[in-house]
């Protein structure tokens, strides 16, 4: 029973609120093509926040949706999967998070910045990942190409005499600023703040603050060009992201 009860915990802020969304994903969520992303605008809303329509495929996960807010027209494409427990996940009007997806706040240590915030125009690339504990917020018009990782958290591990998983965590957040580009496989980790229309290589590992308009690449990431101080011709621009 207490196993049970724990399991619910970590779905929904209730057994009501439980069984309530479990109903309406299993009547709803299942039906293909446009049929099902229209009975979803409307039957979604009794169960999440959700400013005008938007399109949720069949096949899409929303655990504690009673967090979750849709802007307009925002698109979550097949196998999404969205944990909001218990801080909340907010997608800003017309931005796209593609198939198979994992935006994850998984939030049980009372956590005080844990969330997700995704601008308006955004694009989360397939099998992206965000953890979300410490809390990411993302500006608006940010590309994320496919398997884009940010880990919010981060774990202690200094006590050798202690399994780490027994340590705890720590949690300093990721901001990323309007208009920047991440390459495809890139990791973003806890602490870092990528500037406005910044560039993140394809594979990259940043550990450290992007400025503004700069271009980082490798493992870990440096800057090795700041685009405000030398820009690029078009016809010179290097092939350092996917997507």
């Amino acid at each position: 029973m207490l196993q049970l009860q724990l399991y619910i915990s970590r779905q929904a802020t209730s057994v009501q609120q439980y069984v309530w969304e479990q109903l309406i994903q299993g009547l709803f969520g299942w039906i293909p093509s446009v049929i099902g992303i229209g009975l979803r605008t409307i039957a979604y809303r009794s169960m999440l926040h959700m400013d005008g329509a938007a399109a949720i495929e069949d096949g899409v996960r929303i655990r504690f949706a009673n967090h979750v807010r849709l802007g307009r027209s925002v698109y979550l494409d097949h196998g999404t999967y969205l944990h909001a427990c218990p801080t909340g996940i907010t997608i800003g009007a017309e931005s796209y998070v593609m198939k198979n997806a994992i935006l994850h706040v998984y939030n049980f240590r009372q956590l005080p910045h844990a969330g997700i915030t995704i601008g308006e125009r955004s694009l989360i690339g397939e099998s992206c990942i965000l953890r979300g504990q410490g809390g990411i917020t993302i500006g608006n018009d940010v590309f994320l190409a496919p398997l884009v990782q940010m880990l919010a958290v981060n774990h202690v591990y200094h006590d050798t005499a202690q399994p780490i998983s027994h340590q705890g965590i720590t949690t300093q957040g990721i901001t990323v600023e309007d208009g920047a580009w991440i390459g495809g496989g890139a990791i973003i980790l806890d602490g870092v703040h990528i500037g406005r229309n910044a560039v993140i290589g394809a594979g990259a590992v940043v550990t450290r603050d992007v400025p503004a308009y700069s271009i980082a690449v490798g493992n870990p990431a440096r800057i090795v060009r700041n685009l405000k101080d030398k820009p690029l011709a078009q016809e010179t621009v290097p092939q350092l992201t996917v997507y």
